[in-house]
């Protein structure tokens, strides 16, 4: 990885569900790599060839606004592990966060020259809880200690699970407002369907209105809504032309088969000697997580309470947890707006959209890009972050 004298810090703890080998679509929670998303698919510094055989360069990789780290959480994703082969069997929000906060102690001991350094958390989908859960450990192990242990600025979140009730009803409403169920199908789960924390059970209208749902959302990538499917399965024989523009949907086999080469294990220091099957991008080696809140609203209020930088963004074609879901969580909240809604741009050109609420809350959608934003809007990600990162409005004028 390239290393830049930069001011800032990102740790970035990416954990998504999307369409690959062994998992089930629609599918969404804990135990993705964000060494495969995260790294090589989306911000970091390199993209893999589609032979899977070598690496080309990210123009608009995160390093170039911040040092970026990469965890892989919690034990046992990607080349991740533990000694201990019941941590496996136990693994929740809590036992993530307290983790990482202790490797990043370590961490920054082992590199005090980043420790005084202004750090920022971000990660996208089920990072929703991982990123505040971290953020929230940090605040108090900083107060308990009288001192500032890790330097904690802020936080940010792209396309993240925050509310479950506000989530689901966000997601049916997308599919309704997009034309991928009709009308009629968004507004009998919507009636039927209880997606608040005390529901115990659904009706059985409900149960088969979801069905239905699912049905008609099967044909298409729910995590890009208007991007085409891979029409393969592994790599090619030689490799094509790499693209940051248009991401091919295939780029999994490709990650896939680059991260299993013996040679590229060895040059990470993977722990290969103690993997029992190839390396996945998704673990299944998790078989329970123990702890998982309904809602993270009170640890957002909790860092605007304390002065922490709070964004959160949305790939507006992102049908699993869209931009509708974000929004109906943070109305939640009941916030006062600072910046009404209008658009930003890039290059001359909308970015996206955002509003701005009092307590330092930013909301932004970023135009044409789905789950894995980076992925998909690499310049418009790459500006966002950069905005982020000095505190600055995203812009509201084409001269930008």
């Amino acid at each position: 990885m390239t290393h830049f004298p930069l001011d800032h810090r990102i740790y970035s703890s990416i954990s998504c569900m999307i369409d690959h080998p062994g998992k089930k679509k629609h599918e969404i929670g804990p135990g993705c790599s964000s060494l495969s998303y995260g790294a090589m698919q989306e911000l970091g510094p390199f993209r893999v060839y589609s032979d899977g055989q070598a690496l080309y360069k990210n123009t608009h990789s995160w390093n170039y606004a911040a040092n970026v780290l990469f965890l892989e959480s919690p034990a046992g994703v990607g080349f991740s592990y533990s000694n201990t082969t019941s941590d496996y069997s136990k693994s929740g929000d809590k036992m993530t966060a307290e983790d990482n906060y202790v490797f990043l102690v370590n961490w920054l001991e082992r590199f005090s020259e980043y420790k005084d350094r202004d750090f920022y958390i971000s990660g996208e989908s089920y990072a929703g809880h991982y990123v505040p859960q971290l953020a929230h450990t940090i605040l108090y192990h900083n107060k308990k200690a009288k001192n500032t242990i890790i330097n904690l600025k802020g936080i940010l979140m792209g396309n993240a699970v925050i509310n479950d009730e506000t989530d689901n009803i966000g997601m049916y409403s997308y599919f309704g407002n997009h034309a991928l169920i009709s009308d009629d199908l968004a507004q009998k789960i919507l009636k039927s369907c209880d997606f608040s924390p005390n529901a115990t059970s659904q009706s059985d209208e409900c149960n088969q209105a979801a069905d239905d749902a699912g049905k008609d959302t099967s044909y298409i990538n729910i995590y890009n809504i208007y991007g085409p499917l891979c029409p393969h399965e592994g790599t090619t024989a030689r490799p094509g032309k790499p693209s940051l523009v248009d991401f091919d949907p295939c780029s999994d086999y490709y990650v896939y088969a680059y991260l299993n080469r013996p040679d590229v294990q060895e040059a990470m220091h993977a722990n290969v000697t103690k993997l029992t099957h190839d390396w996945e991008p998704c673990s299944d080696i998790i078989s329970n997580w123990s702890d998982s809140p309904s809602t993270i609203i009170p640890l957002l209020q909790e860092f605007m309470e304390n002065g922490l930088r709070v964004w959160i963004f949305s790939g507006d074609t992102d049908g699993r947890v869209p931009f509708t879901s974000t929004q109906y969580s943070i109305n939640k909240m009941k916030l006062q707006v600072k910046t009404k809604w209008h658009p930003w741009f890039v290059k001359g050109e909308v970015g996206g959209y955002t509003q701005v609420y009092k307590g330092d809350l930013t909301f932004a959608t970023v135009r044409g890009a789905g789950h894995q934003v980076p992925s998909f809007q690499p310049l418009r990600a790459l500006s966002l972050v950069k905005h982020f990162l000095g505190g600055t409005p995203l812009p509201d004028t084409t001269r930008y």
